[in-house]
């Protein structure tokens, strides 16, 4: 299954802090009582390329700076969503055993709010350097073998986690048959409620686009059965909404570190599930980006 980073207590993450010290503390005001949870909203991460170094800039951007700041905006609002996802590219470039120690630790403040969190993998990822990381989580039963799969059950929404990393550093992506055939058996046991699909590779088999393999066998998948309303990917640092010729949503997430063109958004999507469909809030880092909170009002396609 996706690593699943469960919530720290208030006091736990404290302690946790002052061990680590200072540099994990959010204000107190973070964990302040007055913070209600909406159980169908989620906070949306994409490609964080967190890197051992918290100094280290690329492409002009700090990557731990712009992780801290979409971790404080997602404390802070008055309602905090249900949970966090962390749709693959957890680390810098390589997937090496210092990014994942500085990502668990920059991904504390989270937890400590009591957010639940569940990662992917991406093609910046390395599998066993991802595991170690969480050593509670390397001997887990995976419904797919040596693939991060899982279905993450919400009020409304059923989510379906995929693990897309073919080969860490090679930039194309795949599923494979297994995981394929996990999906189908996955959704067919699974009918009662909308599924979105969250994979790190966008879809496209073009040379140009460098994306999800095997495409249209995925869509094989999917397509016929309706529930299935979204597929969420990352992967292009490209915020966009689109759909295929089914009706199928497609979400595009912004990346959390740097966007491949500076005209691009870097930051962060707040969506909040309802019984007809999903609305998509973008969150800017840059709160001057004409971008900044942008509300995509997705209706599901028809059962």
């Amino acid at each position: 299954m996706p690593i699943h980073l469960p919530p720290l207590s208030r006091r736990g993450f404290l302690r946790r802090s002052l061990l680590a010290g200072a540099g994990l503390a959010v204000g107190p005001e973070l964990f302040a009582a007055g913070h209600d949870s909406d159980a169908n909203a989620w906070a949306l991460l994409a490609d964080t390329h967190i890197a051992a170094d918290p100094k280290r800039i690329e492409r002009a951007i700090n990557m731990t700076d712009h992780l801290k700041a979409v971790s404080q905006e997602v404390l802070a609002r008055p309602e905090r969503p249900a949970g966090v996802f962390i749709v693959g590219d957890c680390a810098f470039s390589k997937g090496e055993p210092g990014d994942y120690a500085a990502l668990t630790g920059l991904l504390e403040p989270l937890r400590g709010g009591g957010l639940p969190l569940h990662l992917a993998l991406g093609n910046h990822d390395q599998r066993e350097n991802f595991w170690a990381a969480l050593e509670a989580k390397r001997a887990a039963k995976r419904p797919v073998a040596d693939k991060q799969v899982a279905l993450v059950r919400s009020p409304l929404v059923n989510w379906f986690l995929l693990d897309s990393l073919e080969q860490t550093l090679v930039t194309p992506g795949s599923l494979g048959a297994a995981q394929l055939a996990w999906l189908a058996e996955a959704l067919d046991a699974n009918r009662d409620k909308p599924a979105v699909i969250l994979i790190h590779h966008n879809p496209g088999t073009a040379e140009s686009i460098r994306g999800l393999k095997d495409t249209e066998e995925l869509f094989q998948v999917i397509r016929p059965r309706s529930q299935v309303k979204a597929f969420i990917f990352g992967h292009t640092h490209n915020w966009k909404v689109t759909a295929d010729s089914s009706g199928i949503h497609l979400i595009n997430l912004p990346p959390v570190a740097y966007a491949f063109l500076a005209s691009n958004p870097a930051g962060w999507v707040h969506a909040t599930a309802r019984q007809d469909g999903l609305k998509l809030e973008l969150r800017c880092i840059d709160a001057t980006h004409k971008e900044h909170g942008r509300i995509v009002d997705l209706k599901w396609r028809p059962a």
